[in-house]
């Protein structure tokens, strides 16, 4: 599974699945774009990362629900690299809330991020894809992969924003596949089940920990680079059958635990 000589743009790229993605993708060959919205010190240290193993990057700092800032950040990246194989749509939020409670603010926020935002990533990279042709770099013309979530099918009360954001999502890949492939513009997602990061360590240790491990068959948490090895075969030609899929990476959490002793 190598990406060598081609050139990889992540959103979200400064912490958790985003980062793995990104250093990933680096180390199969890759140079990457590393998208980031605030967090100077975090990118400032993927750089020196990348440095230390001489692989080529940039960091664009860009709000991905913004169609200005996703246009800049596309421009910034080919005017570096002359040009981009694979990009990742992994840039998300939640703003978490019982229904009743929720505002219309934390609503628009989590869609503006999440699926507004997707489609700005994904319109702007198919964009990019037309517009230069088949570099030659895989067997793909350009690919392009969404960030979904286990919850585009596992229904979550109390996180209606962020649950229907993924779902809309889910439906905005399996079109944009549909529409592409005929381009050989290969449209995957990833769906993560339960995986710990830096931002929510502390949610997933003692009793909450042992309740979300219950939820999941396989018996444990995922990491973040459960998550980029999936992002590393879905931009390889190892995957390149593989159009308008998405890939569940999550211990088996969508086969309902619960159930498997309630027949």
């Amino acid at each position: 599974m190598q990406l060598n000589g081609q050139v990889a743009l992540v959103t979200g790229a400064s912490s958790g699945i985003g980062r793995a993605i990104a250093l990933a993708y680096a180390r199969a060959g890759a140079s990457v774009v590393l998208n980031y919205r605030s967090n100077d010190e975090a990118m400032a240290e993927i750089g020196r990362e990348l440095d230390d193993k001489g692989s080529p990057w940039l960091a664009v700092k860009a709000d991905t629900g913004d169609e200005g800032s996703v246009d800049e950040l596309f421009k910034s990246a080919v005017e570096r690299f002359g040009g981009i194989d694979v990009v990742v749509a992994n840039a998300g939020v939640q703003k978490d809330s019982p229904t009743l409670d929720m505002t219309l603010d934390q609503w628009n926020a989590v869609i503006k991020t999440n699926l507004t935002g997707q489609f700005l990533v994904a319109r702007a990279a198919l964009r990019q894809f037309a517009a230069q042709g088949d570099r030659g770099m895989s067997r793909a013309a350009g690919n392009l992969i969404l960030m979904g979530s286990v919850h585009d099918r596992i229904p979550w009360g109390g996180h209606v924003n962020y649950a229907a954001s993924k779902g809309g999502t889910s439906m905005l890949m399996r079109s944009l596949a549909q529409e592409f492939a005929p381009r050989r513009v290969r449209v995957n997602a990833i769906a993560p089940g339960a995986v710990k990061t830096g931002i929510n360590a502390e949610e997933m240790e003692g009793e909450n920990l042992r309740r979300t491990v219950a939820q999941i068959p396989y018996g444990r948490i995922g990491t973040v680079e459960d998550i980029a090895s999936a992002a590393l075969f879905l931009a390889s030609d190892m995957s390149d059958y593989i159009v308008g899929e998405t890939i569940l990476v999550d211990g088996g959490m969508s086969l309902y635990a619960a159930f498997a002793e309630a027949g």
